[in-house]
Formats: structure tokens, C-alpha cells, sequence
């Protein structure tokens, strides 16, 4: 049963994260979830930063928790325990976001820029290299059709990444970034719905009967 409630939290995990998208911009007035990315709604000054920070902190939680779980589950499975300490890994690095926000766009197009922009852009960097890595050995540690799943979701990971990171300049110089929050989210929305697979496949083999 602990087994189960660690595995469950990374469903619980993905859930917080889309609610959190869905009700915490609705406090931003004029924040287009379209056309603006998700880190703004926890930037320097936003109306919104505690809004995100706190739930943010119980998803960070609820992930690591996950992994745990998922490292648990392992057993002689050298793929599933790599993946399993890997999303432990995002979950320790998660917990750094809060000490990292990046200034408001208009604040950065005045000049205004310190450490934790710069730490925020690496800490972007690092967590998607761990997600990818991540779904690569979860990928290897199942049959055909989830190893196949976890491909297509690294190519998506991949190609939204990459979109999202061309509109960065636009960002910084407080330029309008059409569909940056949408290439975003899907980036981010795919390693959620990855996360809830996996719990759920982990889950159904641990029902089995040996």
C-alpha cells in the first residue's frame, strides 16, 4: 500500500501541475496563457508568484515522492530504477525553482537582470535534458508500445523545445511571443501525461499475479 500511495502521487503530481495552469493565470490580469510562458506567472513581481510557488513546492513534492516510488518498484529492472532516480533527480532540482525567478519581461527589456535569470535559464536547460533522459530508460524498461510512446514524447519534448526557446529573445526584449505559452505547455504537458502512464503501467504490473 506505501508502494501505491508513492506511485499514485506522480498521477497527483501531473493533476496539480494542469490545475494550477488552468486556475492560477485566471489572478493575472492581462496574462495571456497564449502568448506568454509559465515561468511569468512566477516572476519577480508578478501578482501571481506566491500563487504558483506554493502549489508549485506540493507538485515538486508530490513528483519526488514519485520517483521514490518508481526506484522502489525497480526490482532487476536496471532501466526503471535509472528512470526512477532520474525523476528524483528533477524532483531535487524543482526544489531550487523558487530561489530562481526570472524578472518580468518589461523589467528585462529595461536592463533589469541578475543571477536568478541567469540561473533560471540554466535550470530550464537541466531539467529538460533530465525529462528527456528520464523517458529514454522508462522508455527501455517496458514492452514495444510504451518504448515507442516514450520516443514520440521525447520528439515532442524535442521540436515544442525547441519553438519555446526560439521566442526567448522575444521575452527579453518585452516583444509580443504569439504561441510560446501554448509550445510550452505542450512540452510540459506531454512529460506530465508521460508520468501518469508510467504510474499507471508500474501500478497494473504490480497487481499481477506472479
Amino acid at each position: 500500500m506505501t508502494r501505491k500511495f508513492l506511485l499514485l502521487c506522480g498521477i497527483f503530481s501531473s493533476l496539480l501541475y494542469v490545475a494550477m495552469n488552468i486556475f492560477v493565470p485566471l489572478f493575472f490580469q492581462g496574462y495571456s496563457s497564449f502568448s506568454q510562458t509559465v515561468s511569468e506567472l512566477s516572476a519577480i513581481g508578478a501578482p501571481t508568484r506566491t500563487l504558483w510557488v506554493v502549489p508549485g513546492t506540493i507538485y515538486t513534492l508530490l513528483v519526488t515522492v514519485f520517483g521514490w516510488g518508481v526506484w522502489q518498484s525497480a526490482d532487476k529492472n536496471r532501466n526503471l530504477r535509472i528512470a526512477g532516480g532520474l525523476i528524483l533527480a528533477y524532483g531535487v532540482v524543482s526544489l531550487v525553482w523558487p530561489f530562481a525567478p526570472m524578472h518580468q519581461r518589461q523589467d528585462l527589456a529595461a536592463g533589469v537582470e541578475t543571477l536568478t535569470d541567469t540561473l533560471h535559464l540554466v535550470l530550464a536547460g537541466v531539467t529538460v535534458i533530465i525529462m528527456t533522459v528520464a523517458i529514454g530508460f522508462g522508455g527501455a524498461a517496458f514492452g514495444k508500445k510504451f518504448r515507442r510512446y516514450s520516443i514520440a514524447t521525447i520528439l515532442v519534448l524535442l521540436v515544442f523545445g525547441a519553438l519555446t526557446g526560439s521566442g526567448a529573445a522575444g521575452v527579453k526584449a518585452n516583444q509580443p511571443t504569439p504561441w510560446i505559452g501554448v509550445w510550452e505547455r505542450i512540452n510540459i504537458g506531454v512529460f506530465l501525461l508521460w508520468i501518469v502512464v508510467l504510474a499507471i503501467i508500474i501500478l497494473r504490473n504490480q497487481e499481477r499475479p506472479d
